[in-house]
């Protein structure tokens, strides 16, 4: 039995990340041609010279705010979709709400590694009970697991008593769904007195898969492991198996997206290992996404998976970088506390910290100094002012003492009282 889905799997990092960066460019010449939202967006952009990572963070970060405003005004897709690819095609629509269309190709949303990687294999039975109304996670899953050669049973969402009976009839060897459906299969399936040990491996998303309950399925026989997945990207990562089936450390990323993790409410990229915004840039043609913030945290692991996998790593699913946050009646947002940093390039890091005071809102500047830097603390304050036009403390942190959680602007009001 093959122990990858193909080759590009175990590439070398190197001629991976050649590969990607020499295909970009084309790619980025056809989309503008294709997608006039795209092409304004990315306006005096020359394709030709995004030809490594550096480039690529120099184009703006498209946040989905942006790409919401930019549909309502040329709806339904601000023109960033290809019409041709349309044809013949679907068309979704997710919360925010931003319309998505369905991608091209058997597995347009690049689910069969995650599926390969969970364990399942050409032949079996896949229940999807993922949703096929309107959104699209049924049908990125469903295509995936196609792809792969399995036979699905669309499912979708509800119906419990139904999918049991389903379930004990058709016998699935995997389960592909929400993280606590599957628990709730099994339990009602128990109160029926019917069989589902049929289930042998899950794949899940759009959800926590807790340490407890992914024990509770190992004591039921069940394997299951997650991918992370968004609506306008597809599968971004995805987990894969230790010798004993359970999972090895972090994210294998997917072979044709290449993810950022840049500071929250800019497009820096941060360095491997600090936690950030995941950032993405698809080469789907039919909707040619180029550094798409996912509003998603995560952090690059070290190192290689051991499961022999070259590709990077990500640390999962860590919250949300969305921190925009009112301060006595006005917003302060993410990119004015980088804006802050910028024009002080002794501050190697930062992160305001909102606070009650009496009463009143609060606000401090936690900053961390560059080594062998000079720090002006008050000059810091008065920039700190100017831009968000709100007074704040700055307060002097120890190297290293902030903490590496992704998080810019830090609400530590108590709501309760």
């Amino acid at each position: 039995m093959r122990a990858f889905f193909d080759r590009l799997e175990t590439r070398d990092p190197a001629e991976r990340e050649a590969q990607q960066f020499a295909r970009l460019p084309a790619f980025l010449r056809q989309a503008f041609a294709v997608a006039p939202g795209l092409r304004r967006w990315l306006d005096g952009v020359d394709p030709d010279a995004v030809t490594d990572r550096e480039a690529l963070a120099r184009l703006p970060v498209l946040r989905k705010a942006e790409l919401m405003e930019m549909q309502a005004g040329e709806p339904p897709f601000g023109g960033f979709a290809d019409p041709s690819a349309l044809r013949g095609n679907r068309i979704h629509l997710s919360p925010g709400p931003i319309w998505e269309p369905g991608g091209l190709g058997d597995d347009p949303s690049e689910g069969a590694r995650a599926f390969f990687a969970a364990g399942a294999r050409p032949g079996d039975i896949v229940h999807n009970a993922f949703a096929y109304h309107m959104t699209p996670g049924g049908f990125m899953l469903d295509s995936g697991a196609r792809a792969l050669g399995c036979t699905v049973f669309a499912a979708g969402t509800g119906n419990t008593e139904m999918q049991v009976e389903a379930a004990s009839v058709l016998r699935p060897a995997v389960y592909c769904g929400t993280p606590d459906f599957l628990k709730i299969m099994l339990d009602r399936a128990a109160e029926m007195g019917k069989d589902l040990s049929s289930f042998r491996r899950g794949l899940v998303s759009a959800g926590a898969l807790y340490p407890s309950l992914r024990a509770e399925y190992a004591s039921r026989d069940v394997k299951v492991l997650q991918c992370y997945a968004t609506a306008e990207c597809g599968v971004i990562a995805y987990e894969t198996a230790s010798r004993n089936g359970g999972p090895n450390p972090g994210m294998v990323l997917n072979e044709h997206v290449i993810v950022e993790i840049v500071r929250p409410g800019t497009g820096e990229p941060v360095p491997d290992g600090e936690v950030g915004e995941v950032v993405v840039t698809t080469f789907n043609a039919a909707y040619p996404l180029v550094r798409l913030g996912t509003g998603d945290l995560s952090a690059i692991l070290a190192g290689a998976s051991p499961c022999g996998r070259t590709n990077r790593r990500i640390n999962g699913w860590m919250g949300r970088a969305d921190q925009r946050t009112k301060v006595k009646g006005m917003f302060v947002d993410p990119r004015q506390v980088a804006e802050v940093a910028r024009h002080h390039p002794a501050i190697a890091r930062a992160r305001l910290v909102v606070t009650r005071d009496s009463d009143m809102d609060a606000m401090a500047l936690l900053v961390e100094a560059a080594a062998g830097a000079s720090l002006d603390e008050m000059a810091v304050e008065a920039t700190l002012r100017e831009i968000t036009k709100l007074a704040g403390k700055v307060v002097r942190a120890g190297p290293g003492t902030l903490p590496n959680d992704g998080k810019v602007i830090a609400d530590e009001r108590d709501y309760s009282k």
